[in-house]
């Protein structure tokens, strides 16, 4: 079969396609899977990747799970290293069944809530009765940064830390330079954790959601030294317009130029502290790239557009599918990251999708499926974590009465896709290595 012999047949098997090779990626890319690789204990002896811990040589050993992947992450390692530990979870979701010995707080995402302030202060009074015979291992995963957060001023309500999120989330500014601005307003976030708990031993171990040259922006960094400065967050806060935005408490801090700077890399909190990565984007990427080559596609990736607009990460993919398709009757281009909307005016809808309706737009007519996903499960507002367009997109919704420029301008694009069976609904998944894009040309 062949998109000119049967397009609306043909355009169908190619969702499928999509579909697959995203839920391929995800099950390729889960938590446990990374523990298996990275974490082993055997006699006592605990190996996350190449560092050794002698658990029996410590008079405690406490765990700190924080984001999406909290208690997923809490699971695996007591797989791998058996029903040891005990801790504090601060996660996003529910879990349902809990693990013993742990206390759990179910913060807010995007933004805090009380349980969220009542996480980061359990957290902090925990770490700080830590001594030198102490090991506290840290796993930090995405959404971190709203699900434990403490504010670094007492003035800094729980509204207004809810307000000032909102307007780093909307801002349409990169998610690296959200967190810089993040850890300079927090009491636990850009190392401040790591203080929390010297002069224990201490090991992070990270499911990142950042690009993976920027490991200390995951959950906004508690447990690294932070890159970033005071400096840093004045001059984003004037890029993005975002200083009269702030509520009163905030804004002063940053008319008075008073923000605190972060601990660096000399901080004798991180003279015993070890992070390691055992989870990125680039694991979904890779797991895509791969199933799409068995499949028979050739096979491009494309980063380059990670943190971009989406309009703009638009055009230029779909401008290097079209060029890579001179080459290959069947091409998969696979981009990784993310890209960012300013949202003026909300409907229901997610970065994702938005993406997709506006690939949609462009591809009317082609033989081309984008698939545009959160590996989160969550796409903005939304019940869904992302979408498929085609080139029968815009007709199909147009028989059903839905015009995509309207949808598109007002953020409003699930129930433009979800009228259309397009809207990709996991749940969410216990994991978080941001988006991933898969766009096929055939």
């Amino acid at each position: 079969m062949s998109w000119k012999s049967d397009p609306e047949k043909f355009v169908a098997e190619m969702r499928i396609t999509a579909r697959h090779l995203f839920e391929h990626a995800l099950a390729e890319s889960t938590v446990d899977r990374a523990f298996q690789r990275s974490v082993v204990c055997e006699r006592e002896v605990l190996r996350v990747c190449h560092d050794l811990y002698d658990l029996s040589s410590y008079q405690r050993v406490f765990v700190v799970s924080i984001g999406k992947a909290a208690h997923t992450m809490v699971h695996a390692l007591q797989a791998q290293a058996g029903e040891r530990f005990e801790g504090i979870i601060a996660g996003a979701v529910d879990p349902g069944a809990r693990l013993r010995g742990f206390r759990y707080f179910l913060g807010g995402h995007p933004t805090p809530n009380a349980e969220s302030i009542r996480a980061a202060e359990a957290i902090l009074k925990s770490v700080s009765l830590l001594n030198p015979a102490s090991l506290v291992i840290f796993m930090l995963s995405g959404g971190g940064s709203s699900t434990a957060e403490k504010p670094i001023e007492d003035g800094i309500s729980l509204d207004d830390l809810i307000a000032t999120y909102r307007v780093l989330v909307h801002s349409g500014a990169p998610i690296a330079d959200i967190n810089a601005i993040r850890k300079h307003l927090s009491a636990i976030k850009g190392g401040r954790l790591a203080q929390g708990a010297y002069p224990a031993q201490q090991v992070s171990l990270l499911v990142s959601d950042v690009p993976d040259n920027t490991p200390d922006a995951v959950a906004s960094g508690p447990t690294m030294p932070d890159s970033t400065s005071v400096d840093d967050c004045y001059r984003i806060a004037a890029q993005h317009a975002m200083s009269g935005q702030f509520p009163v408490s905030v804004r002063e801090l940053f008319q008075r130029c008073a923000l605190e700077e972060t601990p660096k890399f000399d901080d004798a909190a991180f003279h015993r502290s070890r992070w390691w990565t055992v989870l990125s984007n680039a694991s979904l990427v890779e797991a895509a790239k791969t199933e799409a080559a068995r499949q028979g596609f050739m096979v491009e990736v494309d980063n380059s557009c990670d943190d971009w607009d989406y309009s703009r990460a638009a055009d230029y993919l779909l401008g290097r599918l079209r060029e890579l398709r001179k080459k290959s009757e069947r091409v998969c281009l696979i981009s990784g990251g993310e890209v960012t909307v300013r949202v003026t005016n909300g409907g229901t809808g997610g970065r994702n999708q938005q993406f997709a309706l506006e690939c949609a737009r462009k591809i009317a007519g082609e033989s081309v499926t984008v698939l545009s996903a959160g590996s989160d499960g969550i796409d903005g507002n939304s019940p869904a974590t992302g979408a498929i367009a085609d080139g029968t997109t815009l007709d199909r919704a147009k028989a059903l009465g839905f015009e995509a420029q309207a949808h598109l301008k007002s953020f409003n694009a699930y129930p433009f896709f979800e009228a259309l069976g397009d809207a990709i609904v996991t749940g969410p998944t216990g994991n978080n290595l941001r988006d991933l894009r898969i766009l096929l040309a055939y």
